[in-house]
């Protein structure tokens, strides 16, 4: 008798307390729809991830009105298909005018199958603590080499072990890059800490190279605990980096992501610029972000970015990509005042001892790495 008066408690106490009520005490019934009418985005982009999402929410799905075939087409055709988007010239109302980096970018946007022309399976045998993964082109053998002999030495110490991978594309003759193929096939030889996949490496493909790492990652080092990752133009502190992972609760380790946090950012709408997205292409504002040059994150949320990068469009910036990806989990990257991606102060670049308390600074060359390296030990 106890237990039923108590469920009728619960059950009368739930009702009340989420049923909204007008100021004479009766029940406000809505009177709009409770799932508001599906309707494609006029940019091309947020029009597309609309579709994508659609796989994997049924009920969005239903409400889309898309017919049988539509549907059919969608499935097919949104992931994975490496062949040029033949619809993508009527998709896209100005992408005639567009630069050729951009349409290139479109017409193969779905496309995420390229295969792994030199690996490096048993990089993560012993569970790393921390995994250096280093953005560079084929041509940058001297960067790599001073990331090498600097900040990016291989360590094992103990119950803390890092490793370093370089993560590299395709630098085929039409973008007017000399054949080095053989050169980097020593240097994997050598070093072993080559990764390179058969892809067109360019600025608007970083987004890609985003990708595969993550699916690298989950086949070939889904134990490692943390990685940094950043581009091999910046110097890294990577004793204060393992200070810093040393000190984390296991609660504040499983999300980490940390960087140099970019909030409140949009396209930036001028052709002549980088980093220009068209207005036909996307709309609206990126979520916050952590910049480029580099961030720092732990293995399980490299995992879980990967599930969540199949939901998410391919997008021609990757660390707004990655931001995009974060907030499909629910998640922020967190700023880091020692990640310093717009580099320090003029005034402090020449003192050492500016680099002390530092994760990051951006830019350096192989010299300055290298000098700045040796005199911190």
């Amino acid at each position: 008798m106890m237990v039923n008066i108590f469920i009728y408690v619960i059950v009368e106490v739930s009702k009340s307390s989420s049923q909204e009520k007008n100021a004479d005490g009766r029940v406000i019934i809505p009177q709009d729809n409770f799932w508001r009418k599906f309707t494609l985005h006029k940019a091309y982009w947020n029009r597309q991830q609309q579709k994508l999402e659609l796989l994997y929410n049924p009920i969005l799905s239903l409400l889309s009105n898309m017919t049988v075939e539509e549907n059919l087409i969608l499935n097919s055709s949104v992931l994975n298909s490496c062949d040029p988007d033949p619809g993508i010239t009527s998709e896209v109302s100005d992408f005639a005018s567009l630069p050729e980096r951009f349409k290139d970018f479109l017409l193969y946007l779905r496309c995420r199958n390229y295969s792994l022309i030199m690996d490096q399976p048993n990089k993560c045998k012993h569970k790393p603590f921390l995994l250096l993964a280093i953005k560079s082109l084929i041509p940058h053998f001297d960067r790599r080499q001073a990331i090498r002999e600097s900040w990016g030495k291989e360590i094992e110490s103990g119950d803390i072990t890092v490793r370093r991978v370089f993560l590299l594309g395709q630098t085929p003759p039409e973008d007017h890059f000399p054949n080095l193929t053989d050169m980097v096939k020593f240097e994997s030889e050598t070093h072993k800490d080559i990764l390179l996949w058969n892809y067109r490496d360019t600025f608007f493909n970083l987004t890609l190279k985003e990708v595969l790492f993550l699916k690298w990652v989950s086949s070939s080092c889904a134990d490692v605990q943390f990685i940094f990752k950043g581009d091999d133009d910046v110097f890294v502190n990577t004793h204060q980096i393992l200070d810093y992972l040393k000190s984390l609760s296991k609660d504040k380790a499983k999300d980490l992501f940390v960087g140099d946090v970019i909030k409140d950012a949009g396209p930036h709408r001028e052709k002549k610029l980088k980093y220009y997205i068209p207005e036909s292409v996307y709309e609206g504002s990126y979520p916050p972000y952590a910049g480029g040059g580099g961030f720092l994150y732990s293995g399980d949320l490299a995992l879980r970015l990967n599930n969540a990068s199949d939901q998410v469009l391919l997008y021609p910036i990757d660390d707004v990509y990655t931001g995009m990806c974060l907030q499909k989990l629910g998640l922020a990257p967190e700023k880091h005042k020692g990640f310093k991606t717009f580099d320090i102060e003029e005034k402090y670049r020449n003192n050492i001892c500016s680099y002390t308390n530092l994760m990051l600074v951006h830019s350096r060359n192989p010299q300055e790495m290298i000098k700045i390296w040796t005199s911190l030990q």
